[in-house]
């Protein structure tokens, strides 16, 4: 089994710099992939507003994409669709296609995430469907986890992400106190109001630490 993801950008059309929009999302899944190196085929560009990756376990798609989440700058924001299922790829003279279950899901994710945001969950950004034959009920629970871990990332401030982000890594408050320029009882504070804690300790769970 593969998680394939298809992830594309909220709101594209109405940005104001899609080509400085582009670059943010890129520095974003570079850092990520620097700091904790996750994916399997890194998310990349495909057409127009789109992106796709590979990961090799649910577990790890579901922290790689937190720390995506974090790293984006104000303003730039993209939906994760996930599918659990066999990859395969299709020769063609522009080179491997890929294709299969697990893309046909992330498409199914994808179009359901869009669904929530557009309705009943304004901060839904990340989805996990399957193909037939994995268990629904592993699937039923990372999406009722990734619905309340996205309402806490989509409440947060830009500063608030970077503070996150830190903390996850492991890093001190006082360190990213001296970096963001405040106290540290300011980052504390920023940290115990977004529930930075109950995030950071979802992370260690997923990654089993």
């Amino acid at each position: 089994m593969t998680i394939a993801v298809i992830a594309d950008i909220v709101g594209s059309r109405a940005l104001a710099d899609r080509t400085a929009a582009q670059a943010a999302i890129d520095d974003a899944i570079l850092r990520v992939e620097r700091d904790l190196p996750l994916a399997t085929r890194p998310l990349i560009p495909t057409v127009g507003d789109e992106l796709q990756g590979t990961y090799a376990t649910l577990t790890d798609a579901m922290a790689g994409l937190l720390l995506v989440r974090l790293a984006l700058p104000d303003g730039v924001d993209c939906r994760y669709g996930l599918g659990i299922g066999a990859t395969a790829e299709v020769p063609s003279r522009a080179g491997a296609l890929p294709e299969g279950p697990a893309w046909w899901a992330a498409r199914e994710a994808i179009d359901t995430v869009h669904a929530l945001q557009s309705r009943t969950v304004p901060g839904a950004r990340t989805w996990v469907s399957a193909a037939e034959g994995v268990d629904e009920a592993s699937v039923a629970l990372s999406n009722a986890y990734l619905l309340a871990r996205d309402e806490i990332v989509s409440g947060m401030s830009a500063r608030t992400r970077r503070l996150a982000y830190g903390r996850i890594q492991g890093r001190t408050q006082v360190d990213l106190a001296r970096d963001e320029g405040i106290s540290q009882s300011a980052v504390s504070q920023a940290l115990a109001s977004a529930g930075v804690g109950a995030l950071v300790e979802g992370f260690r769970l997923l990654r089993g630490e």
